[in-house]
């Protein structure tokens, strides 16, 4: 399959301002008391706009922990070699793959998903390790919460991006979005 035809990876996730998405022990407190001031930032009409979502296993054992589930029908790929039972509400809904990220794409691609959103800092870096993000939105939350898990691992080559846009809301969130143009 040629680039051009190949289904869409976005990112689109919140940091830190020094960087984590969540805690050492996946905690993600300091996100979800950003105060009632919290903006959606986009994510409704970017979320409208994705096929499918794929996530790691972390981010899917955090997310069973909210009160309801967030994705509502949309397709969901959880990527894990360890996890094997799903939860009977889930059944239908999510799927438990262990692919490589090239592998993953093609079969999304092969069930109509044009574009897919990568949820997770384990997932997002390997699909970027492959060459296969698309583009990146990282929304900066005013906190810093010393240590954690972060978003951007280790590489073996430097991955340009070229910026498409930032916008800040009174709340301090700013959000920048970019292209991913190579390495």
């Amino acid at each position: 399959m040629n680039a051009a035809s190949r289904t869409k990876v976005s990112v689109f996730i919140a940091t830190s301002l020094d960087g984590f998405i969540a805690r050492p022990d996946g905690g993600i407190d300091w996100l979800m008391n950003a105060g009632e001031d919290a903006e959606d930032c986009g994510y409704k009409e970017f979320f409208d706009s994705v096929d499918a979502l794929v996530m790691g296993r972390n981010s899917f054992e955090k997310v069973l922990e909210f009160d309801h589930w967030p994705y509502q029908e949309k397709p969901v790929v959880v990527l894990s070699k360890s996890l094997t039972e799903m939860p009977d509400n889930l059944r239908g809904l999510v799927k438990i793959d262990s692919s490589s990220p090239e592998e993953l794409i093609e079969k999304l691609s092969l069930d109509g998903s044009k574009r897919i959103y990568l949820d997770g800092g384990n997932v997002i870096q390997s699909f970027l390790r492959a060459g296969l993000v698309d583009d990146i939105t990282l929304t900066k939350i005013p906190v810093l919460i010393g240590q954690g898990r972060p978003l951007f691992g280790e590489l073996q080559y430097d991955i340009k991006l070229q910026h498409l846009s930032t916008q800040s809301w009174d709340n301090g969130f700013v959000q920048s979005s970019y292209e991913v143009v190579g390495s």
